[in-house]
This record gives C-alpha cells, structure tokens and sequence, in this order.
C-alpha cells in the first residue's frame, strides 16, 4: 500500500475546493484572456491594428469594463490572463486584477511557457514552464490569482497520439497541477485534443476518453487534490477534414458527455470546455446540448472560452474608441447566450450577427 506524507493542510484544501466551486457557480463561466503577445499579433492583425503593448491593453480593458457595474459578472466567474495583462491597468490606474475583484470576478493567470516538440515522436508536444513554475504561483498568488491554466495539446492521426505523448502530458500536467496546489491556485488541467484531422466523432470520443483517463491516473499518482481543481477539455467533435456527414449538436452533447462518465472523478466540481476553433453560435449550441444529455452529470459543465466569446466583440471594435460600446454590447450577449448553454437553456439566435456563426478554426493552433 503506497504511503505519504500530509498534502496539503485541512485549510488549503478548504480554500481550493471553495475557489474552484466558485468559478463554476451555475450559469458562470470564464473569459480565456491569456492569447500571448504572438496571439496578440494575429487577433489585432485581422482589424488592422498594430500588436503593441498599448493597444493590448485598450483591447482587454474594453474586455474587463464591460457593462455597467457588475454585469460582466452575472456571467463570468473568472478571467484567466496573460503574465503581461495580469500586470496591466486601466486608464485611471486601477490594476486589471483588482477591477475583476470589484465586479465578483476571480482573476487567474496562465503559467505555462509553450508548446514544444517532444523528440522521438511523429510530430507530438509537450508543454515548456515547470522549472521555476514554484516561485511564479507563489508570485501570482501574492498579486491576487486565484487559480491558473496550463495547455498542453494532443493530435489525432493515423499514428497519434502515441503512449509516450500521453505518458509525458498526463505526467507534465499533474506536476504542474501539484505545484499550484502548494501554493493556493486552482489548477485547470488542459489536455486539448486538437479538432484537426479526418477522425469521425465515435474515434474523438475513444482517444478523448483515453486522453483524460491517463490523464487522471497520473493526477492521483501525484496525490493532486481533485476537488479543488477543474478539467478543460476539448469537446468530442469529429475531425475538420472528416469526409462524412457533420455530427449533430445533440450527437456532439451526448458523446462528450459519455467520455466524461468514462474517464473523469466525480471528487472534481467542474468541467470548463474550450471551444476549440467552433464558430460563437456553434460553441453555444454544442455547450447546450451537453447539459441536456440525459444521465449522470456529477460535475458543472460551462465554458472557458477565448475566440468564442471575442471574436465578435473584436471585429465589433476594430480598433475604434468609438466602438467600444457596442463591442461590450456583443460580448456581454456573448457571455450571456453561454451563460444559459451552460444551464441547458440556450434557444439559438436570429441570426442577424452573421460573425457569430463563422468558423474560427486555425490548423494546429497554438499560442
């Protein structure tokens, strides 16, 4: 019988298991603010603005000070942001940090440092950032994080993902898990299967369920508190370049939902989805579904979106003081038509925002 020492105390454990509950309180979700200044390039690239710091700046404070008040926070329980972002302020000086306090809103930080080739393997990543990972979660946790986010991506092929990608990410991703948990954040696991290929849904599903369940072995060998943690997966859709006929909202709901049953401990309070290039409409419809598949649902199912819940309110702005309004007006619809998703009681739009339905699919993407 394996034996060790105390974890975590009575009190960290307490206040781990309270933040994660709360970033997945009913109808909340979070807003993936974390693009790094690369990412940065492209989003502002496609309004025709420069990526400098500045501009990075107006763009997530338009993101923060949406609405009036609290609005933002009847939909949105947490942030999770980039090193350089977390370290920003508004135009009057207030630390983004703690204007997402005021609002009810949880700030988190990203700590990974990228995805990188893992030699020896037909085109498979691990993820770089845990030799001083430590002292920047005890640096983030003093400045106001709460929880943090750590990506690393898997790919469905002919030949992948391999034993010694799944070994390599499930170990990299409980390490990481357990540092944070040393240090007071709640750490989101993100094993990310990438929608490319030519997979249909029933393959999605099996490597999905294979993804998270080494995944799960590796946090328990660790000893990693799984109430006071929170899993972001991909949602199991069928590949982009898939031949066949597209899978339904419902096929899509029930599918992922059954992958879950199969892999992930009820002991964790929530499941917090990517969006994983779906069009804004689409993430939406597939959220929905997912919360009404019939059967056992132990954990909260909501959203943790990036492009999902901006892409609109980007194009909206385009750059322009002027437009700012407006683009909060579409990002506060955004949070709310996923706010209902993730309660199961999204209807579906009219239409009329022709944005929210395009694809926002990038081949391998990466930040």
């Amino acid at each position: 019988m394996a034996s060790y020492g105390v974890y975590l105390t009575k009190e960290k454990e307490d206040e781990l298991r309270s933040i994660a509950n709360a970033i997945v309180t009913p109808g909340k979700g979070i807003l993936a603010a974390d693009e790094s200044t690369g990412s940065m390039e492209k989003r502002l690239q496609s309004i025709g603005l420069e990526n400098t710091e500045e501009n990075r700046r107006k763009y997530r404070q338009l993101l923060f000070t949406a609405g009036e008040g609290q609005e933002l926070g009847k939909y949105i329980s947490g942030v999770i942001m980039f090193h350089e972002t977390f370290y920003q302020k508004t135009d009057d000086g207030k630390p983004f940090v703690e204007l997402l306090k005021e609002q009810g809103i949880i700030p988190g930080i990203k700590v990974d440092k990228g995805v990188v080739n893992l030699a020896g393997t037909v085109g498979e990543a691990t993820t770089q950032g845990l030799d001083d990972l430590n002292a920047r979660c005890a640096q983030y946790k003093k400045d106001g994080a709460q929880f943090a986010k750590w990506r690393c991506v898997h790919k469905i092929s002919t030949t992948t993902p391999s034993h010694c990608a799944l070994v390599e990410i499930a170990q990299v991703l409980a390490r990481y898990a357990s540092i944070c948990q040393q240090n007071g954040l709640v750490p989101i696991v993100e094993p990310e299967i990438l929608p490319d290929g030519e997979h249909d849904l029933a393959r999605g599903q099996k490597i999905t369920e294979t993804v998270l369940s080494y995944c799960y072995r590796a946090l328990n060998e660790h000893h990693v508190f799984l109430e006071g943690t929170l899993l972001k997966p991909n949602m199991v859709t069928a590949g982009q370049s898939y031949g066949g006929e597209r899978p339904s909202n419902e096929a899509i709901g029930l599918a992922t939902v059954t992958a879950l049953q199969r892999s992930v401990p009820s002991a964790v309070p929530g499941v917090v989805f990517l969006s994983g290039g779906q069009s804004e409409e689409d993430a939406s419809r597939n959220l929905n579904a997912i919360n009404n598949v019939n059967g056992k649902r132990p954990w909260a199912l909501t959203f943790s979106y990036g492009r999902a819940l901006q892409a609109s309110a980007l194009a909206k702005w385009a750059g322009k003081d002027e437009n700012v309004k407006d683009a909060q007006a579409v990002l506060l619809h955004r949070a709310q038509m996923n706010s209902l998703a993730s309660i199961g009681k999204y209807t579906g739009e009219d239409g009329s925002d022709s944005a929210a339905s395009q694809s926002l699919f990038v081949a391998n993407h990466a930040y």
